[in-house]
């Protein structure tokens, strides 16, 4: 059996929201260094805020004033630490109840290791040297000791929240988050042998030994049937365009202009259709039925796009259970 294939991949995207009044006030406090909670009506308060009460459900917009330290309620010891995690040496995730807080906030601590860190212990919030109203304004958590001998009268830590209105100048209104998903791919043994098929332009589908049907990409099991497929059919080259539409936003990083088709193809022999560009004809002159066949460039593991063949348009009954 040849060897299954596996390849890295990242899904990244920039995610963007709107924050409401809440939200815009806890964010731009933590810019300038002030850590905003909500009180409920029973006289709660959560850290980070939320709009509404998760018991009750009702909208919250009482604020309040938290002090930058408090107590840790629980932790867990991270030992290698991740691209743009808070710290790039070992530090501890803990959930740390603000002095005033009813609830907990999830961050890093910065400990010298694990027998440094403990259920109970005192932490204070290390501010980020520059903050752009962001939860990475608070840097992380640092241990504290805030006995007598260490605190005075003016140290501003009180435990008492304290009324605050949320306002602040050029308040935060949105923001942009990277969302990212790193992972390692493996086709399996049915889509390995597709590909190694591929880089040889051939396309490979398997037959269900129940119904009978070709699927391409092959699954590896037929999802009509729920039985494995081993055998293998030869499909194509050519095809059929079952249906399409037409791109008129130019995707990011990808160097087709617009607009452009992008359709579902029914290679000859296959029961199911495959997605792709079609090239080679204005985009206003593809349609169903329109047979097409493979554009193959130097290198490719896989068709660029595909291109009319010339013959006439396949009659829709040859390809409707494929729509």
């Amino acid at each position: 059996m040849p060897e299954v294939l596996k390849a890295p991949l990242v899904v990244e995207f920039p995610f963007t929201r709107s924050v409401g009044p809440v939200q815009s006030a806890f964010l731009t406090g933590l810019r300038e260094r002030v850590v905003l909670g909500v009180r409920t009506s029973d006289g709660r308060t959560l850290v980070p805020p939320v709009e509404y009460d998760p018991v009750t459900a009702d909208e919250l917009r009482d604020l309040v004033e938290v002090a930058p330290t408090g107590t840790v309620t629980t932790w867990a010891w991270n030992h290698a630490p991740r691209r743009d995690q808070p710290l790039d040496t070992p530090f501890a995730w803990a959930l740390v109840r603000l002095d005033g807080a009813d609830t907990a906030l999830l961050h890093a601590l910065d400990a010298p290791g694990p027998d440094a860190v403990h259920t109970g212990m005192r932490v204070r919030v290390r501010w980020a040297g520059e903050r752009t109203g962001a939860i990475t304004d608070i840097a992380c958590f640092e241990p504290y000791d805030d006995s007598p001998k260490d605190s005075g009268p003016d140290d501003g830590n009180s435990a008492e929240p304290a009324h605050h209105t949320g306002r602040f100048d050029d308040p935060i209104t949105g923001i942009v988050a990277a969302a990212r998903l790193d992972y390692t791919y493996s086709p399996g043994r049915a889509q390995t042998a597709y590909i190694n098929a591929l880089a040889e332009q051939r396309n490979v589908g398997e037959r269900c030994p129940s119904c009978r049907k070709v699927y391409v990409p092959p699954r590896g099991a037929c999802p009509t049937c729920g039985v494995a497929t081993l055998e293998q059919v030869e499909v194509g080259p050519g095809g059929t365009v079952t249906t399409f539409c037409i791109v008129n936003i130019k995707a990011k990083n990808l160097d087709i202009e617009v607009p452009y088709v992008y359709a579902h193809i029914a290679l000859d022999g296959a029961d199911l259709a495959l997605h792709a560009r079609i090239g080679g004809i204005p985009y206003d002159q593809v349609r169903m039925g329109l047979r097409v066949e493979p554009v193959w460039t130097q290198g490719s593991r896989f068709p660029d796009h595909y291109r009319p063949t010339g013959e006439p348009d396949a009659d829709y009954d040859t390809y409707r259970e494929l729509l």
